[in-house]
């Protein structure tokens, strides 16, 4: 009897996700559904494989959503975090197992109870960050717990990015994701941490301008900026008596600086619109957020205001954008500062068809033992093959595809609404990886905390 897969919502972190469950189609007795509201969008690969069939589905139509959950064995929602509620109220009434890549919001938490009276599995944060960040940390940590070992230092970055290939700005950057959610960084509240026992609070102003720098073997040099709660997962982890735990996002060197530009001249500001913003100048919206001046030119303005040197790097960077172009204009209407600065980049910043990205996440870890303190250092690397078939999209979708047919076979059977940390979930999911090239390289360093 053929298992139905439905997928809902076919984005760009889907590729490898679908992939994945077509390959594995006939030996697993598998039959996909894929739902979308653009089903044209969808590679014919897919829609002409005899395991699958594309459905135009308006996820906010309750009829047609209802339907299409009620005809499944088991749903992956790749809808925006938002939208998943709508998803997963439908799997308790039709008492489908879900399997989401985003953050677990407050409302999917709402429904754990009756996901276990159920028996349901409701696994969320099964991506890349979040997903492949726990289940590679959790590993780490219950192998040194196991020995005896007490975490002392808990470090995690992580970064998509261009490969050096395909890295052809100033900016040694190219978007691999939602690129709203690139602009947005940041926002939303101070970023917290601990640091060798001392709480830490970075205002958002203040954000790209206190960087750490990180070397990866083979990769050079990265800086890596603090995520904004560092500390949602202390309990999670079993981190409570941690001296340092640290989490954030990784970029090449100078990307922090230059980007700091944007922040203080009110650019990535998502909280009102510009009125008359449809068919502005690029030009002039810079000039939306200068002095004004009748004999000054917007460049000497901004140089000005910013103390940016005529041959400073981030001087070019700016250029590069044509953001002092009078001829490229805004095609938005009525848009936040922030959407009209997601277009101007866009433009610059969208990866070729042939282009390759790239995947670094880098854990550090310290710990003591029979009185001596030790440190670990683990790196996964993963380059993309082009513009469809990214790092991205591999690192996203093959854990949760891995985490679905897991739940089917039942590997996983722990119900309840959760995120992968157990033992019973990450073995066999990072043991699947691996067999694609998804894996930590390890090396013992020597421990010296903050304290050099």
């Amino acid at each position: 009897m053929l298992r139905k897969i439905l997928i809902v919502g076919a984005g760009k972190s889907t590729s490898y996700l679908i992939n994945y469950f077509l390959e594995k189609s006939e030996s697993e007795k598998l039959h996909i559904t894929i739902g979308d509201i653009n089903p044209k969008a969808i590679s014919e690969k897919f829609a002409t494989h005899a395991a699958c069939t594309i459905l135009k589905l308006d996820v906010f139509n309750d009829e047609e959503r209802q339907k299409a959950i009620n005809n499944s064995t088991i749903v992956v929602s790749m809808l925006p975090a938002r939208f998943h509620i709508l998803v997963a109220q439908d799997c308790i009434t039709y008492s489908k197992h879900l399997i989401t890549a985003s953050y677990v919001s407050d409302e999917i938490k709402s429904l754990d109870k009756q996901a276990k009276e159920k028996g349901l599995v409701f696994m969320n944060e099964i991506g890349l960050d979040p997903g492949i960040d726990h289940m590679s940390a959790m590993q780490l940590l219950d192998s040194i717990r196991n020995k005896g070992g007490k975490i002392l230092l808990f470090e995690s970055f992580t970064g998509g990015l261009v490969a050096a290939e395909s890295d052809t700005n100033l900016w040694n950057y190219k978007f691999t994701w939602n690129p709203r959610n690139v602009v947005l960084a940041g926002q939303g509240g101070a970023a917290q941490f601990i640091q060798e026992g001392t709480y830490k609070y970075i205002p958002y102003q203040k954000l790209f301008r206190r960087t750490e720098f990180f070397n990866i073997p083979g990769y050079g040099q990265f800086e890596g900026y603090a995520n904004r709660d560092s500390l949602n997962y202390r309990e999670a982890y079993g981190l409570h008596d941690v001296l340092t735990l640290y989490r954030g996002t990784l970029r090449k060197v100078g990307f922090s600086k230059a980007w700091d530009i944007f922040v203080q001249l009110g650019m990535t500001d998502d909280s009102y619109t510009i009125e008359n913003s449809l068919g502005m100048r690029y030009r002039e919206f810079v000039n939306l957020f200068l002095p004004y001046s009748p004999t000054d030119s917007v460049e000497l303005k901004l140089r000005h205001y910013l103390n940016i040197d005529q041959d400073d790097i981030i001087w070019s960077k700016l250029i590069e954008l044509d953001l002092f172009n009078a001829n490229k204009k805004i095609a938005l209407e009525n848009a936040t500062p922030a959407q009209i600065l997601q277009e101007i980049l866009e433009a610059s910043w969208s990866l070729n068809e042939d282009d390759k990205d790239m995947i670094i996440m880098y854990h550090k870890i310290g710990y003591e033992q029979d009185g001596k303190k030790y440190q670990i250092d683990a790196n996964m690397v993963v380059i993309g093959e082009n513009r469809t078939y990214t790092a991205m999209a591999k690192t996203v979708g093959l854990p949760a595809a891995i985490a679905t047919l897991l739940v089917l076979n039942e590997k996983i059977t722990t119900p309840g609404v959760q995120i992968p940390l157990t033992k019973e979930v990450y073995t066999p999911i990072l043991k699947e990886l691996e067999n694609y090239g998804i894996l930590f390289t390890e090396q013992q360093v020597p421990y010296v905390g903050y304290n050099v």
